[in-house]
């Protein structure tokens, strides 16, 4: 419970700092968590509790949160050139050694590579790119950007207007111009007797019909999470990217894959777009990519884009687009160390191997009345609870089930992630198999207790 005592951390917490994608009754409730250090994927808070973090942070602490290696990288490098920015044909020889290392760790033959700060600036810049190139190759009218309900692509006004979640309706969001189509979730989303195939072949059938009824001409671009994250790990159906881009080919719409949290590993492999057999126009890369120690974000471009944006960015002489701290040195050489880490020291390795185990998991605590989906891929899964398992009948919203499952976790010293009515999990890449152990005693623990309340 919350400590209210005036010059408690709680109390500081909440005089000062407004919280943004945060459950304000449970923290009006239970208090603020104050963290003060980590350890492996343990965070410890002021009270000196300790937590199993199965989040990996947001998504994106692969190596825990007191790797040497990741905080010597950083150390060495503001020790050598702490800061600089990527304008005038100037940019920080870390900054061109990333580049090098994103083109050859990508899909492409070729690429070149663009620095933001976050996955959502990068989403917003990688629109600004598809809008210039309209504009400069003629066609002005593209502007209109497809994505998918349910897919999470950022917080900026344009980033937030391509995010399918109705709580951007309170921003009045979406911006016109952009497309939600169905969310490719066969277990929610299939009709009766309908197959998983017949389910993909109506996704690709629903994007062409939205294509044709929009206009072709006037789409910019389609983009996708290999697997949405913040929509609930949802993985595409089976078949969907290899439906869908041959509809996208056909009417010159590109295909950018927001690999922002299925980037670097969390799949098993080093793209989504790979664990699902398709290569993108674009990439759209942050989180994984520093291993969290870093905020930064990447939007690697494909030959044809880059080969267009370069020309048409010639034609006038210039780029007008571009942010203070991108390419920042430090970033570079942390991004550097984590994927040398990544790839050569073992964490993808790691990933792969515990996989199995963690699918295994979560198919045991699936057999519960009140889980009605067990899914994900790699290391990212969640478990969709239900009233009804037969019907897939949701739980009523005013339970808020998933906080209070999460909540009792906290209880229990693991944290998960509630969205919609599923718990997530992502845990770091160095977890070891006894912790994953603990991670899903604790969260069984915690599901058959809120479940028995609801009964």
């Amino acid at each position: 419970m919350r400590d209210n005592t005036p010059n408690s951390w709680e109390s500081r917490a909440d005089a000062n700092s407004f919280y943004g994608f945060t459950d304000l009754p449970s923290v009006h409730e239970r208090g603020e968590i104050v963290l003060t250090h980590g350890e492996g994927p343990y965070v410890f808070d002021v009270h000196g509790r300790k937590f199993l973090d199965s989040n990996s942070g947001l998504w994106n602490m692969v190596a825990g949160f007191d790797h040497k290696g990741m905080a010597d990288a950083a150390k060495a490098q503001y020790d050598r050139f702490p800061g600089y920015h990527s304008f005038f044909g100037r940019m920080s020889d870390q900054t061109v050694m990333l580049s090098e290392k994103l083109v050859e760790v990508s899909p492409y033959d070729r690429a070149k590579v663009f620095y933001t700060n976050s996955g959502s600036e990068a989403n917003d810049t990688m629109v600004k790119m598809l809008w210039f190139l309209g504009r400069s190759e003629g066609k002005p009218e593209r502007r209109k950007i497809l994505t998918r309900i349910n897919g999470y692509h950022g917080v900026t006004a344009v980033s937030a207007s391509m995010t399918g979640k109705p709580y951007n309706s309170v921003f009045g969001l979406p911006l016109p111009g952009f497309i939600h189509l169905t969310c490719p979730h066969y277990w929610r989303n299939g009709k009766d007797g309908e197959t998983e195939a017949q389910f993909t072949a109506r996704m690709a059938a629903e994007l062409e019909a939205t294509i044709l009824e929009e206009g072709a001409d006037t789409i910019a671009g389609f983009f996708a999470e290999p697997v949405m994250g913040a929509g609930g790990v949802i993985p595409p159906s089976a078949g969907y990217f290899q439906a869908i881009q041959p509809v996208l080919k056909k009417y010159g719409i590109p295909l950018i894959a927001d690999e922002v949290i299925c980037g670097f590993g969390r799949t098993g492999e080093m793209w989504g777009s790979v664990t699902y057999d398709f290569v993108p126009d674009a990439i759209i890369s942050s989180k994984n990519l520093t291993a969290g120690y870093f905020p930064m974000g990447a939007v690697i471009l494909g030959p044809d884009l880059a080969d267009r944006l370069q020309a048409t960015s010639e034609e006038i002489e210039e780029f007008p687009h571009g942010y203070t701290a991108s390419g920042h040195p430090v970033g570079c050489a942390i991004a550097l160390a984590a994927i040398e880490l990544i790839t050569k020291g073992g964490l993808m390795e790691n990933v792969r191997a515990l996989t199995p185990k963690f699918e295994a998991g979560l198919a045991y605590l699936a057999q519960n009345n009140n889980i009605g989906e067990a899914r994900g891929k790699g290391l990212m899964g969640a478990l969709e609870a239900v009233r009804d398992k037969d019907t897939k009948t949701p739980f009523d919203g005013s339970l808020s089930v998933s906080e209070r499952i999460a909540n009792t976790c906290t209880d229990h010293g693991l944290i998960c992630r509630p969205l919609g009515q599923a718990i997530v999990l992502c845990p770091a890449f160095i977890m070891t198999e006894p912790q994953m152990d603990e991670m899903f005693e604790k969260l069984e623990t915690s599901i058959k207790k809120v479940f028995a309340e609801l009964a």
